[in-house]
């Protein structure tokens, strides 16, 4: 697999995208009798502020409705600020949006930047054209991303006639002809099936590795985060709530892996496996708990020994269920606890 550019001795860490009490206000109108409607304000995002350095790779999670998708949206220049600083690569995004367009990629994970009933390879000849990509430049780069996404078998298919994982990788290329120096990605593995998973995982690894692309992802699947950010950042109700490691996002939420085991006929309780909570059964089936944080490889290995298995699998906890543990409180309870 031959990578983009000649990998980077260590990552660069400078800041790269800056926020500063970022808000953003929307105005809602609703009917409040036959005639009449009333206004209200909703804090999408409320006060955010952070630095990430260049060439980091950072989750960005929360609940549906949190305000991942409209930070996302303020730092593409798509949504102004109601207040606060934004910086990415030193430039305002609402102000020199055309300018910030050329040094960041996007990919939303149910919107499709391809043109629907073109092939592929049509839609990269006009984002070429787009952003006036030197010649040279964009066959490099689309040919290693044809390579690494395994899309050369794709790319005189018509974008409709792709399946969602086929695009999904589609898109992910196109937001990469043009050498972005920061990627986002809005829930880029939704819907995928576990291949898919995989192979744009890799990709993205190998990118941020051999590049130092800096990655911002924000997803509902803990195992995305697990296996490519070191950093993890939690958003609430428009207000960040905890920014550190994975590990000390699952020790806050006391969050829980799940073994599901498969015996070979039904049987008591498994409830002398130490580091293992019995949670339920099913006929020959159970399922035990264990902390997120720990390592299953022991409760796994103890299980088989004592056991007679057929088949076994671990099930991460989703963010949602890691929220609803952190967030017991009020919303400035749960903060004070978090940070």
């Amino acid at each position: 697999m031959e990578p983009f550019t000649k990998p980077l001795v260590e990552p660069v860490r400078e800041p790269f995208i800056e926020l500063e009490s970022l808000e953003k206000v929307f105005t809602v109108r609703r009917r409040a009798g036959l005639l009449r409607r009333e206004k209200r304000e909703v804090r999408a995002v409320d006060g955010i502020s952070f630095t990430v350095g260049r060439g980091e790779m950072v989750g960005y999670i929360g609940p549906n409705g949190a305000g991942k998708s409209t930070t996302i949206k303020m730092l593409t220049g798509i949504l102004t600020p109601s207040g606060g600083r934004l910086r990415v690569a030193g430039i305002d995004p609402s102000r020199e949006r055309t300018r910030l367009a050329r040094r960041i990629g996007v990919v939303f994970g149910q919107r499709t930047t391809l043109w629907w009933d073109l092939p592929l390879r049509d839609s990269y000849r006009l984002m070429h054209r787009m952003y006036r990509i030197p010649d040279t430049r964009f066959r490099e780069n689309l040919d290693r991303c044809v390579d690494l996404l395994e899309l050369g078998e794709l790319l005189d298919v018509p974008v409709r006639q792709l399946s969602l994982g086929q695009r999904m990788r589609g898109d992910i290329a196109a937001a990469l002809l043009h050498d972005p120096e920061v990627l986002y990605l809005d829930e880029p593995t939704i819907g995928l099936d576990v291949v898919s998973k995989t192979r744009v995982r890799e990709f993205l690894r190998h990118l941020n590795t051999t590049r130092g692309t800096t990655v911002l992802l924000t997803t509902h699947d803990l195992t995305d985060i697990e296996q490519l950010c070191s950093r993890v950042m939690v958003i609430d109700h428009g207000r960040l709530m905890y920014d550190g490691g994975l590990a000390g996002l699952h020790a806050v939420g006391e969050s829980e892996r799940l073994l599901v085991v498969d015996l070979e006929r039904e049987l008591p309780p498994i409830e002398d496996v130490p580091g293992a909570r019995f949670v339920r059964a099913e006929g020959p089936r159970q399922w035990l708990a264990l902390p997120a944080a720990s390592s299953a490889a022991p409760l796994v290995a103890a299980v088989a020994a004592r056991y007679p298995l057929v088949d076994l699998s671990v099930r991460e906890p989703d963010i949602e269920t890691v929220i609803a543990k952190m967030y017991g409180g009020t919303r400035d309870e749960r903060r004070e606890s978090l940070m």
